[in-house]
C-alpha cells in the first residue's frame, strides 16, 4: 500500500482554502473515506491499453479498421476466449460482426436461416468477449462508456456469471426477452461498439492525418467523436491549420499536394472547397501544355478518373504550383532570418536557352512552359493567378467543417506529449552536429528544445486565433508556413523542401533533401537522454516515439533504435510510401505487460473485411517486457489519484480535528 507523508496540522492550516473547496465535493467523512477506498482499489487495477498511430495521411479505410480490430487484439481474445470451441471461421465471423456489427447484420439476416437460435448463440458469444475486456476496469469506467438506452441490461450481463446455475436462467431470459422485442440488432451493435472502445483505452496520433491518401476528413470525424486520444502535430497537419488560418502559401502547398496524388474529393466533397475557378484558369492557360511532369501519382489499377480528368488534373497540378512558388517568394523576402533565399528559384530559369542556371551552371529542365511568368519579374502574380488565391483563401477560411476540425485539432493537440515515460513528437528536435540542442532564434530571442517546442506550438495558436490587431499575428502567418518547410522547423528539419527541382529539373543531385542531424544522432542512447531529461521524462523505461521519416522494413531498416529508447512508428501507412517500405504502418501498443509492434499488411477494402471477413495480416514483436505486471499506479493518472487520494486524507483530518465541519446532506 501506497505510504503518504505525515498529515500535520500545519499542512492543513496552510491548505484550509482549498480543503474548504474540497469539502463541497466531499462534504463527510464518510463521503471523503468511500472516495480514498474508491481510489485506492483503482490504482491497483491494470493499467489501460494505449495504442500509438502516426502517418496516417488520409487513409480511412485502414484507419478505421485498425480501431475497430484494435490492431488485432480483438481477434487474439476472440482465440483466448473460444480457443478450441469454435471453428476457425467462426471465429473469423464473431470478429467480422465486432468490427462491422451493422453490416454484417445484413448480410446474416439475408443467408442464416434461424435467425433466432443464431441471435441467442452470439449474444452470449459477445457478452463473453465483452466481459473479458471489461475486466480491467472499474464498474464505473465501464458505466461511462455503455450506451445509455441499453446501460442497465448490459451491466446485468456483465456483472453476472452464467457458471452460476442460479443465475442462468436469469441470464437466458434477458437474451430471449431482448430478442423477443426486436431489440437484438440493436443489442449487438451496442455490444460489438462497446468491445472496440474498451480494446483501446487511449488513442495517439503521431502527427500528419492530413494529404496523400483519399479521406483526412474521414479521420478527423472519427476522431473528433472518440472517447480518449490525443495528436501530436506533423508538417502535414499544420500546413493544414496554416491554409484554415489564412495563409495563402500554405493552400497553394496543400493544393499542390491533393493534385499530385489525385485527391480532390477530399476538398470538394470533405470540405467544401470550390476547384472550379482554378479548372477553369489551367484549363485555359494550358490547354497546349502537356504538362507530363504533373499527372497525378495514383494506384492505376483502381483509378476511377477518365484520362479528360487526369489531364485536367495534371494542368490544375502545374497552375498551382507556379502560384505556390510565387507566393512564397513574398514571404521569403519578409523574412531574411528564415535563411530560405535559395527557394527563389524562377529567376534563374534562362527563358530563351530554356534551361536553369545556378551558381554559373546550367541544369537541363524537363519542362521551360511558363506562360504565367514574366521573365522580367518572375514572382508576381498575373491579375488572373490573384483572383484564384483570392477565392481559394475565401473557400478555406469559410468551409465550416474545416473550422470544425481545426478546433479539434486545437483541443486535442500540440507539437509534443509526455505520457507514462514516453516523450512523443512527430518528427524532429532540432540539434546541433555534436549531439547538443540547436538554438533557433524567433523574433530576436533564441530557443532550444523544449522551449522552441513550446515556443512554435504558441505562434501556431496565434496564427489561427489571434485577432488581427495582435502585434504577433503577422509573424505567426507566415511562420506557419516557415514550419512547413523551414530547415530548422522541428516539424521538418531538412535543408531544403526540393519541389521545384523534382518538378523542372533532370539533374537528381539537385532532388536531394538533407535531413537534420536529430535523424542521426537519435540512433545514439546518450542523444535520446539528453532530450528526454530535457523534456523531464522519469522512469526506468523511458522513450521517445516518432513518426515522420517512413522505416524502409522491406530494407531491413528497423523502427527500434538507440538499444530501444527510441522508436519510429511509421510504416507507411499511406500507399504512397508503401513500396519503399514494404509494409502498411505500424501500431505500437502499450498494455500493462509492456510494449508491442504491431506491423500490417496492406488493407484490401472494407467490403471485403465485411463480405469476405478479410482483415488486415498483422505480425506482432515484443518491444518491451515488464518485470512486473504494470497497474494504474505505475502511471501518469495513477500520480494524479495519488495526488488526490493525499488531499482527501487531509480533508478527513481536517475534519476530526474541526477545522472543517462536515456538511448536511
Amino acid at each position: 500500500m501506497k505510504i503518504y507523508k505525515q498529515i500535520t496540522p500545519e499542512i492543513i492550516t496552510q491548505d484550509l482554502r482549498y480543503l474548504e473547496l474540497l469539502s463541497h465535493s466531499f462534504p463527510t467523512v464518510a463521503a471523503a473515506s468511500t472516495e480514498i477506498i474508491n481510489l485506492e482499489a483503482i490504482l491497483n487495477l491494470p493499467k489501460g491499453t494505449e495504442h500509438y498511430l502516426a502517418d496516417l495521411h488520409g487513409e480511412y479505410e485502414a484507419f478505421q479498421h485498425v480501431l475497430r480490430n484494435a490492431s488485432g487484439a480483438i481477434k487474439r481474445k476472440v482465440n483466448e476466449i473460444f480457443g478450441n470451441t469454435l471453428r476457425e471461421a467462426e471465429k473469423k465471423e464473431l470478429c467480422t460482426l465486432i468490427y462491422y456489427p451493422a453490416e454484417k447484420l445484413q448480410l446474416i439476416k439475408e443467408t442464416e436461416k434461424d435467425l433466432v437460435d443464431w441471435y441467442v448463440i452470439t449474444l452470449n458469444q459477445l457478452v463473453r468477449v465483452c466481459q473479458n475486456v471489461s475486466s480491467k476496469y472499474t464498474r464505473s469506467k465501464v458505466r461511462k462508456a455503455l450506451p445509455e438506452e441499453f446501460s442497465y441490461i448490459i451491466q446485468e450481463l456483465l456483472h453476472e456469471s452464467s457458471m452460476d446455475p442460479n443465475k442462468q436462467a436469469y441470464i437466458n431470459v434477458i437474451i430471449s426477452t431482448i430478442i423477443d422485442t426486436n431489440r437484438a440488432d440493436d443489442f449487438i451493435i451496442a455490444l460489438c461498439n462497446l468491445i472496440q472502445r474498451l480494446t483501446i483505452d487511449m488513442l495517439h496520433i503521431l502527427g500528419d492525418i492530413f494529404d496523400r491518401g483519399p479521406g483526412p476528413h474521414i479521420i478527423m470525424d472519427t476522431l473528433c467523436h472518440y472517447h480518449n486520444f490525443d495528436i501530436q502535430w506533423g508538417n502535414h497537419d499544420i500546413l493544414w491549420m496554416g491554409a484554415a488560418a489564412g495563409n495563402d502559401c500554405c493552400i497553394a502547398n496543400l493544393l499542390r499536394l491533393a493534385m499530385r496524388y489525385g485527391n480532390l474529393s477530399a476538398l470538394e466533397d470533405g470540405y467544401g472547397i470550390n476547384l472550379l475557378p482554378l479548372a477553369t484558369f489551367a484549363m485555359e492557360i494550358y490547354a497546349n501544355d502537356p504538362c507530363s511532369q504533373f499527372g497525378p501519382r495514383i494506384d492505376k489499377a483502381n483509378n476511377s478518373y477518365s484520362d479528360k480528368t487526369l489531364r485536367l488534373i495534371a494542368q490544375m497540378h502545374k497552375a498551382i504550383s507556379v502560384i505556390q512558388f510565387k507566393l512564397e517568394a513574398e514571404i521569403i523576402r519578409r523574412h531574411p532570418e528564415f535563411e530560405m533565399e535559395d527557394r527563389m528559384l524562377l529567376h534563374h530559369i534562362d527563358f530563351d536557352r530554356k534551361v536553369f542556371t545556378l551558381d554559373g551552371k546550367d541544369y537541363v529542365m524537363k519542362d521551360c512552359s511558363f506562360p504565367t511568368i514574366d521573365p522580367a519579374d518572375p514572382y508576381k502574380l498575373t491579375e488572373e493567378e490573384q483572383e484564384i488565391v483570392t477565392k481559394l483563401h475565401h473557400s478555406f477560411t469559410r468551409s465550416e467543417k474545416l473550422r470544425k476540425h481545426m478546433k479539434c485539432l486545437f483541443r486535442y493537440g500540440c507539437m509534443y506529449n509526455v505520457c507514462n515515460s514516453n516523450l512523443l513528437f512527430h518528427a524532429s528536435m532540432p540539434l546541433n552536429e555534436d549531439g547538443t540542442l540547436k538554438e533557433i532564434e524567433i523574433l530576436g530571442k533564441k530557443y532550444k528544445g523544449k522551449d522552441l517546442l513550446n515556443r512554435v506550438g504558441q505562434l501556431i495558436r496565434t496564427a489561427y486565433f489571434a485577432d488581427n490587431d495582435n502585434e504577433e499575428k503577422p509573424f505567426a502567418m507566415d511562420y506557419i508556413w516557415y514550419l512547413w518547410c523551414g530547415k530548422n522547423s522541428p516539424a521538418f528539419d531538412k535543408s531544403k523542401m526540393a519541389t521545384f527541382e523534382r518538378y523542372f529539373l533532370e539533374d537528381k543531385e539537385t532532388h536531394k533533401e538533407i535531413k537534420g542531424w536529430y535523424y542521426t544522432l537519435r540512433d545514439r542512447e546518450d542523444v535520446c537522454d539528453m532530450i528526454m531529461d530535457e523534456f523531464g521524462v522519469e522512469g526506468e523505461h523511458r522513450h521517445i516515439i516518432n513518426g515522420h521519416v517512413p522505416v524502409k522494413a522491406v530494407k531491413g531498416e528497423k523502427p527500434i533504435k538507440a538499444n530501444g529508447k527510441l522508436m519510429v512508428i511509421d510504416g507507411g501507412f499511406s500507399k504512397a510510401y508503401q513500396p519503399e517500405t514494404g509494409i502498411a504502418g505500424y501500431t505500437l501498443v502499450y498494455h500493462s505487460r509492456g510494449f508491442q509492434l504491431v506491423q500490417h499488411e496492406p488493407f484490401t477494402s472494407t467490403q471485403k473485411a465485411i463480405e469476405e471477413g478479410q482483415d488486415i495480416k498483422s505480425t506482432t514483436q515484443l518491444v518491451e517486457l515488464s518485470s512486473q505486471r504494470m497497474m494504474v499506479k505505475d502511471t501518469d493518472k495513477g500520480r494524479e489519484l495519488m495526488i488526490q487520494i493525499e488531499d482527501l486524507k487531509k480533508l478527513l483530518v481536517a475534519y476530526r480535528t474541526g477545522l472543517i465541519k462536515e456538511k448536511s446532506l
